[in-house]
């Protein structure tokens, strides 16, 4: 028996392909019972990602790799096997403690990873087994050791907060602006504490179910409104930040253009870190507004990389490597 992934990532696909092979926690019992039954594997665990999907499984008498490019593909309308990768057996385990740990991840050292990949094994326990069970404890006590015995999560951004770094490139400072968040979930939450962090003077929470966006909001002092009032309150704001679990675009260039009547010659920025994407990519072509997707936070992460690698050049006595151009992101 050999435990491999067939998996696509950040690595070597782009946003628009990353976001068409996302799943939905409610797809994935189908998904695996179909892995399993098409290529006789004996366990699969399915994880799915702002930035990886990827399918484990112990495999039974016949290869899994073909059946598992046959279903992205199916899902991709076109060969997904050009933009991923399969690791097998030893270079599999590796590769999941390395993503558990966040050393694969977009932000090295993220922690939203040992989480996510937690809540994968735990909705695919129907179909994993001994094996995977035993793989999956394995790296999730692996991750946990990397995080407390390391100093790899020191000074990690995440995405939300990578996101908030851009839109203060953007502005120069975002004290005293204005922010809504779309969206009332983890990402969400870790947008409105940088936020306000960085001085943000007021922030509204949007949510389709208006009651978890009033707890959020009331953790830290913003304005929770239904979602459908948070299009009229988009010429007050300054950025927009979308981290929504929608299917399908729920910001779309009618929306803005709406909204951009009585915000005179103010621009807006708008920040989508949901996959699949909430924006409408139509919407950055609309003048004075700044839309950045997941890929767009590249150039800032490496800065801050490029920070923490100075810092641990200076603690052992010697001199940091140059930063990023303060040009790279527009």
């Amino acid at each position: 028996m050999a435990v491999i992934v067939v998996g696509v990532s950040h690595h070597g696909a782009p946003l628009e392909i990353r976001e068409r092979l996302t799943y939905r926690p409610s797809e994935l019992r189908a998904v695996l019972e179909r892995i399993r039954s098409e290529s006789g594997a004996r366990e699969a665990v399915l994880l799915s990602t702002c930035n990886r999907t990827e399918l484990y499984v112990v495999e039974g008498e016949h290869e899994v790799a073909p059946h598992a490019w046959s279903l992205y593909g199916e899902r991709l309308g076109a060969d997904a096997s050009g933009y991923g990768y399969v690791r097998r057996d030893r270079d599999a385990v590796e590769h999941l403690f390395r993503v558990v740990s966040g050393l694969d991840s977009l932000i090295v050292g993220e922690a939203q990873i040992h989480g996510q990949v937690r809540d994968a094994w735990e909705a695919s326990r129907g179909a994993s087994g001994t094996m995977l069970n035993r793989l999956f404890q394995s790296a999730l006590l692996v991750g946990g050791r990397v995080r407390s015995e390391t100093a790899l999560g020191h000074g990690a951004m995440s995405v939300s907060s990578a996101a908030v770094q851009l839109a203060k490139k953007i502005f120069g400072s975002l004290a005293g602006k204005r922010a809504m968040v779309l969206g009332a979930g983890e990402m969400a939450e870790l947008a409105l504490a940088s936020l306000q962090t960085e001085g943000v003077r007021a922030a509204i929470v949007a949510n389709r179910t208006f009651e978890r966006a009033q707890a959020l909001a009331a953790l830290y002092d913003a304005t929770a409104v239904h979602y459908d009032a948070a299009w009229s309150a988009l010429p007050d704001v300054d950025v927009l930040l979308c981290s929504t679990a929608s299917p399908h675009v729920v910001v779309t260039a009618d929306r803005v253009r709406d909204g951009l009547g009585r915000r005179g010659d103010r621009p807006l920025c708008i920040l989508d870190i949901a996959v699949p994407r909430d924006v409408d990519p139509a919407v950055g072509e609309i003048e004075n507004v700044f839309l950045y997707d997941l890929d767009d936070l590249r150039a800032v992460v490496h800065a801050s990389v490029d920070r923490r690698r100075g810092r641990e050049v200076l603690a052992v006595g010697g001199r940091p490597g140059r930063s990023a151009r303060r040009d790279a992101v527009p």
